[in-house]
């Protein structure tokens, strides 16, 4: 990055632009949430998403972005639908599994089905159901927006965040 001692500004086109990119993203602290679908064969399908934000209050929208070759986003694409699983401090484990690409994720967590896609009841301190309003593909990624159709939190625990390449739980 810039700031640091003895690097030059970096120009698009530049070798180096990438990692440093990361190296700034990892200094903007997020949220972290499990992005749930359900695929044609009532296969569940989820990542760990830490790229999402609010978009609108009137309808209620959020984004999230998901990585174009993933498995499930071809399974938001398919159902039109999906949850933003928003987990509370004790489920860096499952946020770490949910990033791995383990085929059998989902034998390993405590999970319901949603109307929207899977709700990840034990590791959730809240959840939103969205149907599918637009896609945008961006680079390597898909932006999707999704309409919130339902909205529950389900316990009082604090979030988990994820800055610096490090999992935390939010500060009292």
């Amino acid at each position: 990055m810039t700031g640091k001692a003895g690097r030059r500004p970096l120009v698009p086109g530049d070798p180096g632009l990438s990692a440093d990119y990361r190296s700034l993203m990892a200094e903007f602290p997020t949220g972290v949430a499990i992005v749930t679908a359900t695929e044609g064969e009532g296969q569940p399908r989820g990542m760990t998403c830490s790229a999402l934000c609010s978009l609108s209050i009137a309808p209620p929208a959020l984004l999230v972005c998901l990585r174009r070759e993933s498995p499930t986003l071809d399974s938001v694409k398919s159902s039109a639908s999906f949850v933003v699983n928003l987990l509370h401090e004790g489920s860096r484990k499952v946020a770490e599994l949910f990033g791995s690409g383990d085929p059998k994720r989902f034998e390993k967590v405590r999970w319901t089905g949603g109307a929207a896609g899977p709700h990840m009841v034990g590791n959730a301190h809240a959840l939103a159901g969205c149907t599918v309003r637009s896609l945008l593909n961006a680079g390597t990624h898909t932006i999707v927006v999704g309409e919130v159709v339902y909205a529950w939190q389900l316990s009082d625990r604090a979030p988990l965040l994820y800055g610096r390449r490090h999992y935390v739980a939010w500060p009292e």
